[in-house]
């Protein structure tokens, strides 16, 4: 179930509320930063994925070929 715009609304009232009008551009621009850092994260971890499981199935292939 998604949330609706008056929860959405309550949500950023609330927050306007504890942290106030002023330090929510500074909290947006911090949650985009780590956004953006965990994306960056993410291809970083997928892109040596690939490379560990390229790596592995050479060495099985040079395996195998070695045998046969």
């Amino acid at each position: 179930m998604r949330p609706g715009l008056w929860q959405f609304l309550i949500v950023v009232l609330i927050i306007a509320i504890i942290f106030g009008a002023k330090k929510i551009p500074e909290i947006a621009r911090a949650l985009g930063r780590s956004s953006g850092e965990f994306k960056k994260g993410l291809k970083e971890g997928n892109a040596e994925a690939e490379l560990k499981a390229k790596e592995i199935k050479d060495a099985i292939q040079n395996d195998f070929e070695s045998k046969a």
